[in-house]
């Protein structure tokens, strides 16, 4: 009698892969190789820390569909500087930590370069690396870098009428126009205040490309928030006198007055209202840049110039009802890898940046 045959083993079939896995390796499988582009602003990174320079534009970011057809293997490496002599009287700056750019910041900068002059303006996304010896977290100079790319990317749809969803919460397309071939510029500083920072734009010479008349011609746009405009016009960052009760005579050149004057002589401020408690409300915040009017204003208390006040453009920010949009809730989406919440707060090219290279996937500190 034959011995029993042990059955034969099935192997066990391996469990599915968490749904949010199975997507993450779609995507890579799917989108362009995002190699080249980091290697370039890793490159960019390393050359400007060791330039001993103030500002820098690295890259001129160009239309999406013009750069490249959908589909494309891999994302080409972004085009080296371009300044346009004659173009752009007016330089809109948005000035951030990018961390990552946000839908908040897409309708910041499109409502100022909608808001009138046309193709006399040009914008440049500004990242201060100041503090480049420390690893900056949770996502590294490079990467931000390409997010700003990814997003002037995004931007250039929006300006051309394609549109990513800020323009249309913002009221609607503006039919007719197209903006879409306006240089976007993505440059990097090492100075942590507005008026050095304006100081070094002005004194690199990219955009007085035909001469002093021209860099005098030019008017430098901020874009900022009214929590900065706050601190802006507080007199401890400009080292006055540590006397609490001091007050600047009306004649006298104060700490203020030397950083400030310079900058308002060459820029102006696009304050966007901040809708929440912190700050109070509508009404507070224009009582408050009205306040600093007059000789009897905030400005001339602290030791400011009143006529700055003119130089000051307050403009809507989130509407009631309107979702809040932050850097800190598209962190939160990426980590929680809510890829549809992320998509309510980022453009679409930033998006699937952050996804595929697993961007905020670790804790902060």
């Amino acid at each position: 009698m034959s011995e029993e045959q042990p059955a034969a083993s099935v192997p066990a079939r391996p469990p599915p892969l968490p749904a949010f896995i199975e997507r993450s390796l779609r995507a890579q499988q799917m989108l362009p190789s995002h190699r080249p582009v980091r290697e370039f602003f890793a490159r960019a990174l390393a050359d400007f820390q060791a330039s001993g320079r103030g500002f820098q534009v690295l890259c001129t970011a160009g239309h999406a569909s013009r750069e490249m057809p959908r589909g494309a293997d891999a994302l080409p490496p972004p085009p080296r500087p371009s300044p346009s002599p004659g173009a752009g009287r007016r330089l809109v700056v948005l000035d951030s930590s990018f961390n990552p750019p946000t839908q908040a910041h897409m309708r910041m900068a499109v409502d100022a370069l909608r808001g009138g002059g046309g193709s006399s303006k040009r914008l440049v996304l500004l990242l201060s690396v100041n503090n480049a010896d420390k690893k900056p977290k949770p996502a590294g100079f490079e990467q931000r870098m390409a997010m700003m790319w990814a997003f002037a990317r995004d931007m250039h749809g929006e300006l051309s009428g394609a549109g990513t969803g800020a323009e249309r919460a913002g009221g609607g397309e503006q039919e007719g126009r197209d903006d879409g071939g306006m240089p976007i510029d993505i440059a990097l500083t090492t100075k942590a205040y507005f008026h050095d920072k304006s100081s070094a734009i002005a004194e690199d010479g990219f955009y007085g490309a035909d001469g002093p008349e021209q860099e005098q011609e030019q008017e430098q746009e901020f874009l900022t928030g009214y929590d900065t405009l706050i601190r802006i016009f507080n007199p401890k960052y400009y080292s006055s006198p540590a006397s609490p009760n001091y007050q600047p005579s009306a004649g006298e050149e104060t700490p203020m007055k030397r950083a400030l004057s310079p900058f308002f002589g060459r820029a102006r401020l696009r304050v966007v209202m901040r809708a929440d408690d912190e700050w109070g409300g509508r009404e507070e915040q224009v009582r408050y840049v009205e306040g600093l009017k007059g000789p009897d204003g905030l400005l001339r208390k602290v030791g400011g110039r009143e006529e700055w006040a003119d130089k000051i453009d307050l403009v809507e920010g989130r509407r009631e009802g309107e979702e809040i949009v932050s850097s800190t809730l598209a962190r939160a989406a990426a980590k929680a890898k809510d890829w549809a919440a992320l998509g309510k707060l980022v453009s679409p090219e930033v998006g699937r940046w952050i996804e595929r290279e697993g961007l905020y996937e670790e804790e902060e500190g």
